[in-house]
């Protein structure tokens, strides 16, 4: 469970809390956002930057750096998100005040709202208790209708870092905060009720979280939030493990080779582009059709941006950027782009294909999926013999696991992928070398595909060779 949701002895139902407000004499301290504020006032803000995918790429830069890391942690990273928008979209704050009355109309806490008008004289107003930040929250409470109230607020990322309690009696003293009824919907904020006359902690049913930018769409958000969520996706599974291998097996032949990987990356995001709706097709086909859906529990809840036709759009025109990158100095012809428009429909209807058979048959249609990923950049770019029997080991070691997964008919197994890969990868090494002679073999593109097949199988290797003995020197602690 959520931490910010976890149960507190203080837990009470949002009537309970309006009934409680009623009848308190005191402060009233009042959490701001999903509960005063039915949305997040951080997000909200976040969500007014334009243009929409500049901002979402920078903030998928910070959560590649993670410069919060430096700063606190993770209850810092919000002033990281907040701070890098204002800087680089200086008219975000302008487009926020724009927006608070309208985001204020619509998402109100009227039942508290209504008990607050009744309950407290006009010079009595709610403290407003938030670690959220104070030049986005105030124009947002003015809007709610509450000019006047006195807001404690975040503002730095100390503010962030000793939370909403040390805020609460910094701004307003010790004697006020043990006086005052606490009204949160946050289990993080557990000090400040334990340390009030009122603790109450509030769920409202009408609130509802809202990440920044949702609409906007960018290649590999499917896949790293919803269809692998939590397992660095995008890094260990697709530039660790396919880039990996485009670049080791081709970079050899190219004239001009860092022009060469950059255009190979730039052409990974326009095949991704494609890629990925197949992975959004897949779930939708199965929450549809299946009886027993293998989906992940971000699929349900899921808010990441699945439009139909933009990513064709940036299929299309990373398509173009890669293939001027890895033509240049010379002009692409024509053909460079009608070979890769084929190859990325080709793998649309592939995978529409694959999401659209049984389990059973899936089998076989998995393999053309993998062939692609593992080469579909051969279209456009020419490798070395050996840089094809690494992406044939790629390719098989992959089917290998998925043909284990289908015949058990569970989950995925525990097999040891990159070891079976260098296994392959040295059989067809072999192989090469017996056919087409030993010279074949004796290249930089070879040792490098052989030492990053090693580095990526080392703990695989390591825990075999440990579990590994010899059943004719038995262990002397087993002798009888």
């Amino acid at each position: 469970m959520n931490a910010a949701h976890a149960a507190t002895p203080h837990d009470v139902s949002p009537e309970a809390a309006l009934d409680a407000i009623r009848g308190h004499g005191g402060p009233i301290l009042l959490d701001l956002d999903e509960t005063l504020y039915l949305r997040n006032s951080t997000e909200d803000y976040i969500d007014s930057a334009r243009p929409g995918l500049i901002a979402l790429l920078l903030l998928r830069l910070l959560d590649v750096l993670k410069p919060w890391r430096w700063t606190g942690g993770e209850v810092t990273r919000d002033v990281w998100r907040v701070r890098l928008i204002t800087w680089c979209l200086p008219n975000t704050a302008r487009r926020w005040r724009s927006r608070v009355a309208g985001l204020a109309q619509g998402s109100a806490n009227q039942r508290l709202l209504a008990v607050l008008a009744l309950l407290k004289a006009p010079g009595e107003p709610p403290i407003i208790t938030t670690v959220g930040f104070h030049a986005i929250v105030a124009p947002l409470v003015a809007a709610l209708g509450l000019p006047h109230a006195r807001i404690v607020a975040a503002t730095s990322f100390a503010d962030r870092r000793h939370g909403k309690l040390h805020l609460a009696v910094v701004s307003l003293g010790d004697d006020t905060v043990r006086r005052a009824l606490v009204l949160t919907d946050s289990a993080q904020d557990l000090a400040l009720l334990d340390a009030c006359a009122k603790p109450l902690r509030a769920v409202w049913p009408e609130a509802r979280y809202h990440p920044a930018l949702n609409r906007v769409y960018l290649p590999g958000q499917y896949a790293t939030h919803v269809k692998h969520p939590g397992s660095r996706y995008v890094m260990r599974a697709i530039l660790q493990e396919d880039f990996a291998f485009w670049v080791l097996s081709s970079v050899a032949l190219a004239a001009l080779p860092l022009m060469h990987v950059l255009g190979l990356l730039v052409l990974l995001v326009s095949f991704w582009a494609i890629y990925e709706r197949g992975y959004v097709d897949n779930d939708r086909i199965a929450a549809r059709y299946e009886l027993r859906p293998k989906l992940s529990a971000a699929f349900a809840g899921s808010t990441v941006a699945t439009p139909r036709w933009q990513p064709w759009g940036w299929a299309a025109a990373c398509g173009a950027i890669a293939i001027w990158l890895l033509r240049w100095p010379q002009s692409p012809v024509p053909l460079d782009f009608v070979l890769w428009a084929a190859v990325l429909l080709a793998t649309h209807w592939s995978f529409a294909l694959y999401n659209r058979f049984d389990k059973a048959s899936r089998v076989w249609l998995f393999a053309g999926l993998q062939f692609a990923r593992s080469a579909a950049f051969l279209a456009l770019v020419p490798v070395v013999a050996i840089g094809a029997m690494a992406l044939g080991a790629h390719l098989l070691a992959k089917w290998v696991i998925y043909f284990v997964y289908r015949l058990n008919g569970k989950d995925w197994p525990e097999a040891p992928f990159r070891l079976m890969r260098l296994l392959f990868f040295v059989a067809l090494a072999v192989l090469l070398g017996i056919s087409q002679g030993v010279e074949t073999l004796l290249n930089p593109t070879a040792f490098a595909l052989l030492a990053w097949n090693l580095f990526r199988a080392r703990q695989e290797l390591s825990a075999t060779w440990s579990a590994a003995h010899r059943l004719d020197r038995p262990d002397k602690a087993q002798v009888p």
